[in-house]
Order: structure tokens, then sequence, then C-alpha cells
């Protein structure tokens, strides 16, 4: 679902607070419908043919217990502020790539605190505790971003309107 994570030379000058923490979505969480309202005004645009109904149900699925699907809240100074997850397949045409870093929001007003790095952390951390070797996403304009955290270019693809940059993050052998 690409990315809707704010500017990244804002990640440059503002040091990630210390009053965030990143909670694990449970597919019975309070949250499930926040996260999906997010997510589907972020990306909804792209897949207009999918309910709410349907989306809401997509973001339970993809709150798993660990590994691969999991999805991650982050919490600044006691409200949610962004998601971010680790899922199968997040692009319909490269099925054979697999498994991918999904959905990551930041709401507006928290953007350029360290909130979408910190949620990439996460779930750079989550895939290598599933011993995954590397992962991948997709984005329109972040990119620099996700190069400042270890991403490389794949290639560059158009899908569902839109010019995309895969990317991949190998993952090394340090514990998470």
């Amino acid at each position: 679902m690409g990315d809707n994570s704010g500017p990244p030379a804002l990640f440059h000058r503002m040091a990630p607070t210390a009053n965030l923490r990143i909670e694990r979505l449970t597919p019975d969480a309070d949250m499930v419908d926040t996260v999906a309202d997010w997510t589907r005004a972020a990306w909804g645009h792209l897949n207009p043919e999918i309910t709410r109904a349907a989306w809401r149900i997509e973001t339970c699925d993809n709150a798993g217990p660990a590994g691969v699907p999991s999805t991650f809240v982050a919490w600044l100074d006691g409200r949610p502020v962004g998601t971010a997850s680790l899922v199968a397949h997040d692009m319909k045409t490269r099925t054979d790539l697999t498994p991918w870093l999904a959905s990551v929001y930041v709401e507006p007003t928290a953007r350029g605190r360290g909130v979408a790095s910190a949620l990439v952390q996460r779930i750079e951390n989550e895939a290598r505790s599933a011993g995954l070797a590397h992962f991948y996403l997709y984005t329109p304009d972040q990119q620099r971003l996700y190069a400042r955290l270890g991403w490389e270019p794949v290639e560059q693809a158009g899908y569902l309107g839109e010019r995309v940059t895969i990317m991949k993050r190998q993952l090394d052998a340090r514990s998470a």
C-alpha cells in the first residue's frame, strides 16, 4: 500500500521523542477501526472498490500474533499516531516478491518526530525475529527516508496509476 509518512527532510532535523511506544495490533483491539480508517483514507483511492467493511477485515487479517502478518501502532504522548504492517504481499503484480513492509502511515500532526522511522525499525525487528533474510516495500515518494534506513532500490514500476520504487531491505543476522 505504499507510504504516507511525510517529508523525509524533517526526519533529519528532529530527534525521536522519548514518549513514543509501539504496540502490536490484535484483531480484537479497539484500534482496528482507527488503523483501517487511516490506511483507507491514505490508500483507498488506489482500490476504490474495497468497502470500509472489507478494509476492516483485511486490517484484522494483517494483525497476526507474530511474523507475517503483523501490524503495529505507534503511540505518541499517549495517543495513537501511526501504523505499519509486515505482510506476505502488497503488490498484486509482484507476488514473486515476499514479504513486504506495508501501510506505513503517520498522522500529519506527528510527522517529523521519528515515528515513521521507529515503525519501520519495529517491522524490521519483527522480520528478523521471524527468520526473514529480506523484505520489500514500494513507495511513490519516500525513497530518501527508506534509503536512510538501509533500503535499496530494486526497480521502478507503474502500479495502480502511480510511478513507484520497489525497495529491498537485506537483514543482517543480529538479534532483534
